[in-house]
């Protein structure tokens, strides 16, 4: 790998430093007391079924059929399909479930890898969910940063390229001084598209990328990227 000049760190939330589908799935057990018998095999079609409304609503945002609206937003028409789905039409159980996204667990490295990181580069979180959304998993997670950006400041969601320009205005450095740090290919594929560095962290879920890909570093966890990044910088 040639040398990286990095000026500051900008990582993907959802997937890779907290576990979003554990966190999904709780909620969705704890939906209401029907749902406790729920077999596991029921609950991840429950699962698949929220995260394929995000996914495609998303996208709608990003094709133009649909006007911005909020990860907050978003999560409460999700939540809405899994509860009718399950057969809950509680209000205050499907409420509950809406804001399962902000109690998200960290991965087993992320809260080391991340104080350990932040002692030599400033650290920056780019996240397709809202400003509101992102300070209660942020919060409940632990997760440490210099600047926390929400996709809501560009009204639009990852891969445009607004998105990655909030980490590059924010930062005040060139884009090939920034360092995209995600476990998706596809969140990595559109900050090259705007000249970002490209780290990918591997995680149990996410989008591993294909042959195709030439990311500047593929790292196993939080610290494999530390110790790539020191010898990487002559640390």
């Amino acid at each position: 790998m040639s040398e990286l000049e990095i000026d500051a760190l900008v990582f993907d939330v959802l997937g890779t430093l907290v576990d979003e589908r554990a966190g999904i799935r709780a909620g969705i057990r704890e939906l209401a007391p029907s749902a406790q018998s729920l077999d596991d095999s029921r609950i991840e079609r429950l699962l698949s079924l929220w995260q394929q409304h995000i996914d495609r609503e998303q996208r709608r945002v990003l094709d133009g059929d649909r006007p911005y609206l909020t990860s907050d937003a978003l999560d409460q028409e999700a939540a809405r399909l899994v509860a009718d789905a399950a057969g809950v039409d509680d209000p205050a159980a499907v409420a509950a479930l809406a804001l399962s996204g902000r109690r998200l667990p960290p991965w087993p490295d992320t809260v080391a890898g991340l104080a350990r990181l932040a002692e030599r580069f400033p650290l920056i979180g780019l996240s397709n969910a809202s400003r509101t959304a992102l300070l209660g998993l942020n919060a409940h997670a632990g997760l440490r940063w210099h600047q926390a950006l929400s996709v809501e400041d560009a009204r639009t969601y990852k891969p445009d390229p607004a998105v990655y320009q909030l980490a590059v205005t924010v930062s005040g450095r060139p884009p090939e001084r920034l360092l995209m740090v995600a476990a998706h290919a596809w969140d990595l594929r559109g900050a090259q598209r705007l000249g970002l560095r490209t780290a990918y962290v591997a995680r149990p879920v996410g989008d591993p990328p294909t042959a195709s890909d030439r990311f500047d570093v593929h790292a196993d966890d939080l610290a494999d990227l530390a110790d790539q990044l020191d010898k990487l910088q002559g640390a």
